[in-house]
């Protein structure tokens, strides 16, 4: 017997094809209804070789009592600024979850998103507001009220570069830190009230200095 789909349009679901019959989809974003969806992209300034195990260099607190922020990706590159390392332990870095985050952090370079980042302009100016994302410009950033959980959710190494004749990539462009494949029916991080995320320079070589590039990628909708 055959079963016909109807769509919320009216629509009645095609299939593919003679031999699987496919149900014919096509992807959309996730609904955010009268929210939207962001996108950050950073640097950091030039940040000291001599920087302390697990110092906080990029921070994102999610502080809206209602809604949720499903953060999608976070990628991240690094490079040699003006100084090479000596040889030591490899460039380390790790993205950890942190919760009852009830002080916003300080130091660095604080992100007011305000209107920006908006992928369409239309929708609704983002809920992360003013303290609440914020980049290490020469130093690591202040921690702020929060509690770190005490794995990773992520974590990289690279080769800290110790000659002018290497190119001084420490991590690649567009390398990803953190992405929820959901199509693949992976979960994606979810924040709920006074919850966020962290990334943490944990080791580099005793000298030298660096830059990091993040691009953060965000959806905020009611309910997941």
């Amino acid at each position: 017997m055959a079963i016909q789909v109807q769509g919320n349009s009216g629509a009645i679901a095609d299939v593919d094809g003679t031999s699987f019959r496919a149900l014919r989809t096509a992807a959309r974003p996730l609904d955010t209804g009268a929210l939207g969806h962001f996108r950050y992209g950073g640097f950091t300034g030039i940040l000291p070789a001599a920087l302390g195990a697990n110092s906080e260099i990029f921070q994102f607190r999610w502080a809206d009592p209602t809604r949720l922020c499903v953060v999608r990706k976070v990628r991240v590159s690094a490079a040699v600024a003006t100084t090479f390392f000596a040889a030591g332990v490899p460039v380390q870095l790790d993205l950890v979850k942190a919760t009852a985050w009830s002080a916003a952090g300080s130091g660095g370079t604080n992100i007011n998103v305000g209107t920006n980042l908006r992928k369409r302009t239309s929708m609704s100016i983002s809920l992360v507001v003013s303290n609440d994302m914020r980049i290490a410009t020469t130093a690591a950033l202040g921690a702020g009220t929060k509690t770190l959980e005490g794995l990773s959710l992520s974590a990289l190494v690279a080769a800290g570069p110790i000659t002018g004749a290497l190119d001084g990539t420490i991590i690649d462009a567009g390398t990803v830190l953190w992405e929820s494949e959901v199509g693949d029916g992976e979960h994606p991080l979810i924040l709920t009230t006074n919850e966020g995320f962290v990334v943490r320079s944990v080791a580099v070589p005793a000298t030298g200095t660096w830059m990091v590039a993040f691009t953060v990628d965000w959806a905020e909708i009611a309910t997941y």
